[in-house]
Order: structure tokens, then sequence, then C-alpha cells
């Protein structure tokens, strides 16, 4: 017999017609990337550093990069999971309508959704950028320079090189943050996935979901404080959940074969 929670998740993906997933950290944990929050994850390991100081200091730019490319194996081996094949399959189906997600691994893309349906509201630390012009940087030959040279990497027109992330005292994009507003209005199904939901802005999108008329679900191993307004909680391992739904589909599938 089927867990009843199970079934509601399924009922819920099957009744919905455009879905909007939120995905956290824990998403791609069982690719083999550690919660930032998690003991021995590089938040328990180093102090963030301010996007303040990294602008102000030579120092702290360099000690940026010496972090990025020590804390950088894991992601650059990393490959997508059940849960975000899942979420690639629904997305390419027309459930979901985007995936809006918190992480900056970039395995959402990997995994087969298109990268204009992935808003990303903390940016991508699988390339880099020039903070004056915007001129996108691969990360190998930065990576050789940084480790010839020692020194932090300065675009040719003079600007600071970072990887393509959001940083401690760095402003949200605002153009993410308007295009993850309108879908978030607009989708009839919300599922929260992977995240503590402690971040703010970010995580008020489930309140303004919830306000809009949106079924809310969460999947999370630990319980979250938007767990009251929820239509549905399940504090449980991410992967055999989204693997049900997977294996829920396909049985579907095949019963409507004639």
């Amino acid at each position: 017999m089927i867990d009843p929670e199970i079934r509601r998740f399924h009922e819920l993906v099957a009744s919905a017609s455009r879905i909007v997933f939120f995905t956290g950290a824990g998403i791609s944990t069982d690719s083999g990337i550690p919660d930032f929050r998690s003991p021995g994850g590089v938040w328990d390991r180093f102090k963030p550093i301010d996007f303040g100081d990294f602008m102000a200091s030579e120092e702290a730019r360099i000690e940026a990069w010496r972090r990025k490319f020590e804390t950088d194996k894991s992601i650059r081996r990393a490959k997508p999971n059940i849960a975000h094949t899942v979420i690639a399959d629904l997305t390419d189906k027309k459930k979901g309508s985007c995936v809006i997600t918190q992480n900056i691994d970039g395995l959402h893309q990997a995994s087969g959704v298109r990268g204009d349906r992935v808003i990303e509201l903390h940016g991508n630390t699988t390339y880099a950028k020039c903070l004056r012009c915007q001129t996108r940087y691969a990360l190998d030959p930065i990576r050789k320079a940084f480790e010839k040279s020692g020194r932090a990497p300065v675009c040719e027109c003079g600007g600071y090189i970072k990887t393509a992330t959001i940083s401690f005292g760095q402003a949200m994009p605002e153009a993410e943050m308007a295009r993850a507003e309108d879908e978030t209005r607009s989708c009839d199904l919300f599922i929260a996935i992977g995240s503590s939901l402690v971040v703010q802005p970010a995580a008020g999108f489930l309140a303004f979901a919830k306000h809009h008329g949106a079924k809310l679900a969460i999947l999370n191993r630990d319980p979250t404080e938007f767990d009251r307004i929820a239509d549905l909680t399940l504090h449980r391992e991410i992967g055999p959940v989204m693997a049900s739904l997977a294996q829920g589909r396909a049985a579907l599938e095949n019963a409507e074969e004639p």
C-alpha cells in the first residue's frame, strides 16, 4: 500500500498544470556536494568573505579565489541525481514552468532543464564574470594563471573578476528576482525541495505563492518555519521521494497505452 503522504504528493503533481520548483542545497547532496551549513561544509570551515571586503582588498580577493579552487573539486565532479532528472522531465513535459534555485552548482542545467527555465538567485559558480564589464570567463584559464602567479584575476577593462555568484553583502540580482516573482505569481503548485528556507528574501516566495492561490509542498529532511502554511510537508530523503514520483508517472503512462 502506498504511503499516504507520497500518494498526496503524486496527486498534487498530477493535478497541477504549472509547477514552480524551488530548490536548495539539499537537492545536491546526493550528487556529492556538501550543504554549506552542514558540519564540515564551507561555512563551517571558513568565515564568508563579504562582497565589500572582496572589492576593497587584494588580499580578500586572493583568499576568495584560493577557497574557490580548494573547494571546487566536489562541484567539478558532481553529476545530476534522480531529483534533478525528475524535475527536468517534468519541465520538459511542460508540467514544470521553471526552477528557482538557491544553488550555484549548475546541476539543473546539466540535467536537461533549459537555461532560460532556470532562475539562479545566488548565481553560478561554474564560471566567472568581470564585475565591471560583465565579460564571462571560463574557470580553467583563471585557475592556471592563479596557480602560476598567486594573483587575483583582473579583466582587460581593469575590473575585478569574480565567480558568477552572489556573495554576502552583494545585492540580489534584480532581473532574476523579478522573474522569480512573476513565475511564482502564475503557478498553481509551488514545490520547495532541499531548502532550510531561512535565507531571505528568497524564502519569501513560499508565502507569496500561497497568497496568490498556489498549493505548497515542502520536501526537506528537517522541519522548516514554513511547514505550518504548506498543504503538504514531507520530512524525507529527497531521492526516494522524487524516484517514486518518476515511477508513478511511468506506471500511469504505461496504463494509458492502448
